[in-house]
């Protein structure tokens, strides 16, 4: 065991565990639906945003999301198009990930968490039930799951942190924590979290891994 206070290692997943699309036009190729000029209007951007939000942060449900988003759209996708590409934004995890999850779980020291801008279609994928594994398994792993919809506060949103260390009893530089975007690594440190910036454009798992033995917890 270090000398250092980390005590619990806590994961964004879109970016760091699990890939996903960044675009609209990359998750219509991924559904195997064609792009259809018009749809993102950037007059409407700021509209999709709140509806985003209001999902992730639990506020509607997916079928109101989905259909939202097809408002918004002008109804160039259907609801049920909205769905499919919502399916298709997320996964596969990262190679190698799963690994270094496992050696992490190990440590009997060091207990570990996601905190995850999510919502309930993507979050249920990630979680074991009693009659099918995780799709995704690596947050599966870990022992403090923490999700936006269920939160009610999504990152960069600095409640969303002190949520985490409320449900959790961990504090400050007890945690450290891995995210790829910006203003969450910069919120999370701003709560005196230890933090890690990942790159989702390269191996992150390599990057997990070579964090972990920096701070001594490999």
């Amino acid at each position: 065991m270090p000398s250092n206070s980390i005590r619990m290692v806590c994961f964004d997943v879109g970016g760091v565990l699990i890939k996903h699309h960044r675009t609209w036009d990359a998750g219509c190729t991924a559904a195997g639906l064609p792009v259809r000029d018009g749809a993102m209007s950037p007059d409407l951007a700021a509209h999709r945003r709140e509806v985003t939000a209001a999902y992730t942060t639990g506020r509607i449900p997916c079928e109101t999301f989905y259909a939202e988003m097809s408002r918004l759209m002008g109804g160039l996708y259907s609801a049920d198009e909205v769905r499919r590409v919502h399916h298709h934004w997320l996964g596969p995890e990262y190679d190698g990930v799963a690994a270094v999850m496992h050696r992490l779980i190990s440590v009997n020291w060091i207990d570990t968490g996601v905190l995850s801008n999510t919502n309930p279609a993507h979050w249920a994928r990630m979680n074991k039930t009693e009659i099918r594994p995780a799709e995704f398994p690596s947050p599966a792993m870990l022992r403090h799951r923490h999700a936006s919809h269920l939160l009610g506060f999504a990152k960069p949103d600095p409640r969303a942190f002190r949520e985490f260390e409320r449900r959790t009893d961990y504090r400050g530089a007890e945690i450290l924590y891995f995210d790829d975007l910006v203003e969450n690594v910069e919120t999370a440190r701003a709560q005196g979290w230890i933090v890690e910036h990942i790159d989702h454009t390269a191996d992150t798992a390599a990057q997990i891994e070579a964090a972990l033995t920096r701070h001594g917890i490999f």
